[in-house]
């Protein structure tokens, strides 16, 4: 019974906190980049309620910088439509911090241009301009506001009927007797103009609000997951659902124009809940425009929470959401010898989060082992090798506040281990919030899309003042054949041409057992990361816990 009720409340939660978080509660984000001389980590925090300013902090970690210049552009408009740069101010040795205005909602960037004696520079950042909040005026400056309209109005109504009566009276002539009726019928007139004019604007003003609640305002787009046995295998298929685009703009979404991220067109992560003990990351295929289909692993029945990542060829990147129950399925031969649809699919069953520290080689809160003398924590993978959290500033983690998580891998012997680009990259991380109320998808180069940053930078470039889309059945067409090239070469090929295609995912770790992610926590709770790397050919996944507090500050 406390299990049904937990999970009870962890889908509704779960469900409503859809609707007013665009990114699962990771809006903001970061980047850490090398530029020509320059080292660079980047925070931009959007606004919730669009138009809006967008914080921008950039870090210089490397290089001498004189200023830097920001802006924003946006996709359907492209550079020619962009303003001009606003400077950063710079508030610290190697800090700058400004606002920047985001005044329509829609797949934009913030184009950063670094100058110094170490060169110029030029970095975008793709950035979703989403309203995902309603924003309530407080209550004091409502009735602030309220008694100084209602002075407006009577000091507007006094004036009226003085002008209609005292505009008669001339210079050294008595009152006409008639002076008090004509002073009263203007400000009569006045009154029902003002009444008017208030009731229009506020028909208007409703009109408006509601436009924003229903069309506006960001709501992920829905899909619809189910699993079905076929062969003894279990099959996942998640089909996105149309209903509403032929009325409303604002939830279509170019389905046909999918781009590839990583060589994949979904990246698919499923936790079994409550005790998010069962892990995947699958790759499904696309069946057609509106369904996507896997193979599912090994895994244990049960609910599992669903995110899937997709990017559009706008640069707008999404994370759609639901929840799945998953059959149980008796092992047989023909379900152990099943292999993945996609090659590159992985998965991990571990001990449910938070289990006692006395636990050995298993993640757990409040680790207290000690690594190079710094906090952190250690697990085993599969091949007999040790994956270590290094440098972990403090067991209890803080909201709000910029990490660098810095994973090692060290063999079976606790020498360093060098590893393989897993999907173009040095590793991959997932990171959820307990409640399933935060998620994000993490890179060593930071939180963003490499397929929306190639997409954005290749519209900057055009010199089309309006972006128009090529024909949905060639593009799409062309995608497919890409992603079945992908499959058929070898894993050196595959990797060399991912990083053609997508220069910006080049990210070289400076130690070759280790893998660095920069992320900022955005809400206290306990949460757990998923770490993947390719080793010898197989990937790995470790698997961590921690806690975070509140600021402190």
């Amino acid at each position: 019974m406390k299990w049904f009720i937990l999970l009870s409340l962890l889908v509704h939660f779960f469900a409503v906190s859809f609707v007013a978080e665009a990114h699962v509660g990771s809006s903001g984000v970061i980047v850490q980049k090398q530029v020509g001389k320059y080292q660079l980590l980047i925070s931009i925090k959007p606004p919730d309620v669009v138009p809006g300013t967008a914080q921008v902090t950039v870090f210089v970690e490397a290089g001498r910088v004189s200023s830097i210049g920001a802006r924003p552009i946006y996709f359907r408009s492209g550079d020619k439509g962009a303003p001009t740069h606003d400077m950063l101010t710079r508030v610290g040795a190697n800090r700058y911090e400004g606002d920047l205005w985001l005044m329509a909602s829609g797949s934009s960037s913030v184009e950063l241009s670094i100058d110094g004696p170490d060169g110029k520079q030029q970095v975008v950042v793709p950035v979703m301009a989403l309203a995902t909040a309603l924003r309530d005026m407080p209550e004091g400056t409502g009735f602030g506001l309220a008694a100084m309209g209602l002075l407006l109005v009577v000091m507007l109504i006094t004036i009226i009927g003085a002008s209609n009566a005292d505009g008669i009276v001339k210079p050294n002539q008595a009152p006409p007797a008639k002076l008090g009726r004509r002073r009263l019928v203007g400000m009569s007139v006045g009154l029902i103009a003002i009444v008017l004019i208030l009731t229009g604007w506020r028909s208007w003003w409703n009109s408006t609000a509601k436009d924003y609640r229903n069309e506006q305002l960001y709501r992920p787009t829905p899909i619809h997951t189910s699993v079905r046995i076929a062969d003894a295998q279990r099959q996942l298929t998640i089909q996105f659902d149309t209903t509403g685009f032929g009325v409303n703009r604002r939830k279509r979404r170019t389905l046909s124009y999918v781009l590839p991220d990583h060589g994949k067109l979904m990246h698919a992560f499923l936790v079994r809940i409550p005790g998010l003990d069962a892990f995947a990351h699958l790759h499904p295929n696309r069946r057609d425009t509106l369904n996507y289909e896997a193979t599912l692993p090994p895994m244990p029945g049960g609910k599992y929470l669903l995110y899937a990542d997709v990017v559009y060829q706008s640069g707008f990147a999404e994370t759609i959401t639901d929840t799945v129950d998953v059959p149980s399925l008796k092992v047989s031969s023909v379900a152990a010898n099943a292999k993945p649809s996609d090659r590159d699919d992985s998965w991990l069953i571990t001990e449910p989060m938070g289990v006692k520290v006395a636990a050995v080689n298993v993640p757990h809160l409040d680790n207290d082992m000690a690594v190079c003398g710094k906090p952190g924590a250690s697990v085993k993978l599969a091949d007999g090798s040790t994956m270590l959290w290094m440098d972990k500033p403090s067991q209890v983690l803080e909201a709000g506040k910029l990490y660098a998580l810095k994973f090692a891998v060290a063999d079976a012997q606790g020498k360093a281990t060098p590893l393989e680009p897993y999907l173009g990259m040095g590793g991959h991380a997932a990171i959820l919030r307990s409640d399933g109320s935060v998620y994000i998808h993490l890179h060593p180069i930071g939180t963003y899309s490499m397929a929306a940053e190639g997409s954005l930078v290749k519209r900057i470039a055009d010199t089309a003042r309006i972006f128009h889309y090529t024909e949905a059945v060639h593009f799409r067409d062309s995608i497919d054949a890409y992603i079945t090239k992908l499959k058929t070469l070898p894993e050196n090929e595959k990797n060399q041409l991912l990083a053609v295609s997508m220069p910006g995912m080049s990210h070289q770790m400076k130690t070759n057992n280790m893998v660095v992610f920069p992320y900022a926590f955005p809400r206290a709770g306990q949460y757990r990361i998923w770490v993947q790397v390719k080793r010898n050919g197989r990937i790995l996944t470790g698997v961590f816990d921690t806690q975070v507090n509140e600021s402190l500050l």
